[in-house]
């Protein structure tokens, strides 16, 4: 059965039925191509057998262009998908149409790349989506990692991802205060493996902050 034949019906609780299988099409080309709601980025270098899968999840008013200068030169298949609204579906209260296009758009990409292993990432509402997206299918995403989040979305966890979190010191937009020092201990009371980064700055996302989560995911 193809990937796509096995899309689910859980998408108003975050749910993602797609799944990594044995690719029946021909890998993309390098480069960056749109594909699915957003681009997805194929690095000259990837090496031939499995590739490790990132899907990066832009801040609110943002886009997946903005997004993927986070992630060009790292050695992985990218995937920025665009909200369907300013920002994601989560943010306002449900899962739902953003939920349904990423998985329609994983099942297209599993049909081309042999996917070994796959995170989650994302900046601020970003970070938030990924955070919520990512602890409900933490059978399919082995790792989270959430640039300045603002919350965590209630629903039902599967697996144990390995969790990153970020964030700066200084940040006025998503005071730290009220963020990542409550989502944090809260993860880890309840079993989660929280790589936690404090930083002297901003609501931001520092190139040695980016370097340490990509070091830990690829």
């Amino acid at each position: 059965m193809s990937t796509t034949a096995r899309l689910g019906t859980g998408w108003r609780l975050g749910e993602l039925a797609a799944r990594p299988g044995q690719p029946s099409k021909d890998r993309l080309t390098p480069g960056t191509h749109e594909f699915g709601t957003g681009l997805l980025h194929v690095p000259a270098d990837l090496p031939d057998g499995p590739v490790p899968l990132v899907v990066l999840l832009h801040g609110a008013g943002s886009n997946p262009e903005r997004a993927l200068t986070l992630t060009r030169d790292r050695t992985a298949v990218v995937y920025a998908p665009k909200s369907r609204a300013r920002t994601w579906d989560a943010i306002h209260g449900n899962f739902g149409p953003d939920v349904e296009a990423l998985d329609r758009a994983l099942a297209e990409l599993f049909e081309h790349f042999d996917v070994k292993t796959a995170a989650i990432v994302g900046f601020s509402d970003g970070a938030s989506y990924a955070l919520s997206l990512g602890l409900v299918n933490g059978t399919l995403f082995e790792d989270v990692v959430a640039f300045s989040p603002g919350f965590v979305a209630p629903g039902a966890r599967a697996g144990r991802p390995k969790v990153f979190v970020s964030h700066g010191r200084h940040d006025g937009v998503l005071p730290i205060e009220n963020t990542s020092r409550m989502i944090v201990p809260a993860l880890r009371i309840v079993g989660y493996r929280v790589d936690y980064r404090e930083f002297t700055g901003g609501h931001e996302v520092p190139t040695t902050v980016a370097d340490a989560a990509f070091r830990r995911i690829l």
